[in-house]
């Protein structure tokens, strides 16, 4: 007799890469999965794991088996997601993986607003600047802010917004020692430092018209803390390039001033990262078309 769940647990470990992945993901006991593995190879019998307590593969009867495994899971779901599209209200647990920053700066708002709109939605927000699997952590979605193109892979990517970095400087700084007016002129300036290595800095900026110049300095500040490096931007002491989206509030405070607002100082975006879109649950694919539209505000 078919166990469909053996069919779900094989997909789980293969796509997990182990047994002790698959059993977090899923927050069940490792030897539920090795029961469940096990009687499928005794139904069909063949092995399709090889498993030791160091080394994990997949046989290539495995591999050809998981294809169809994997296409029927992604039909199940697919009709279970069909049936609760039919209902207004959303419900389940959606993980989602961000920076510090993106969290404090730009998401926080976004995401309490949701929860209000779904109340039977459970958000889990794992909080790391650190790169995350997310098919081994089974998280469903991922903000990144990146620079370039991210590699290719089988992650499902959508623009979230531009995030552009810009020379700032407190009000109190720029009435002592005036607002520098071109890139050379920054020389003369105190700049603050993202980052404690190396102890000397310099600003790679870029103008509208596409020219490039680099200032180097030497940092009266040098930290891995955005917050306190802006904290002392805003105190007057230096000038700090940050991404623009962490200013916004102060910008419109008065507490900080934008300098050179012909040039960048660094350019990225930010992408929103899926696993896949087949068999995505409602909750899911309702928070990530949200953040595409909320993040809007930023474009």
């Amino acid at each position: 007799m078919i166990d469909l769940n053996d069919y779900f647990y094989f997909v789980y470990v293969v796509e997990h890469r182990g047994f002790a992945p698959a059993a977090r993901a899923l927050d069940i006991p490792k030897s539920r999965l090795s029961r469940h593995i096990q009687q499928l190879e005794e139904r069909l019998g063949v092995r399709l794991l090889q498993r030791t307590s160091r080394r994990f593969a997949i046989t290539d009867v495995g591999q050809t088996f998981f294809q169809h495994a994997r296409s029927m899971v992604d039909e199940m779901e697919a009709a279970e997601a069909t049936v609760n599209r039919q209902s207004t209200t959303l419900a389940g647990p959606v993980r989602i993986s961000c920076s510090v920053a993106m969290a404090q700066w730009v998401l926080q708002d976004f995401f309490l607003e949701f929860l209000t709109q779904h109340p039977k939605v459970t958000l889990i927000e794992q909080v790391t600047n650190q790169h995350v699997d997310l098919v081994e952590s089974g998280i469903d979605l991922a903000v990144r802010a990146h620079t370039g193109p991210l590699p290719d892979s089988n992650l499902v990517q959508r623009h979230l917004m531009p995030a552009p970095w810009h020379l700032f400087a407190g009000q109190r700084y720029v009435d002592q020692f005036g607002c520098p007016e071109t890139p050379q002129a920054l020389m003369q300036h105190s700049g603050l430092k993202l980052g404690w290595k190396p102890a000397s800095g310099q600003w790679q900026l870029r103008s509208t018209q596409g020219v490039d110049a680099v200032v180097p300095f030497q940092p009266r500040l040098c930290s891995d803390d955005i917050e306190t490096l802006k904290i002392a931007a805003i105190q007057g002491l230096g000038i700090v390039a940050l991404p623009a989206y962490l200013c916004r509030p102060e910008l419109e405070r008065g507490e900080l001033l934008r300098l050179l607002p012909e040039w960048t100082a660094g350019d990225a975006e930010v992408s929103l990262l899926m696993p896949s879109r087949r068999g995505v649950m409602p909750a899911v694919s309702a928070l990530a078309d949200y953040l595409v539209k909320a993040c809007a505000v930023y474009r």
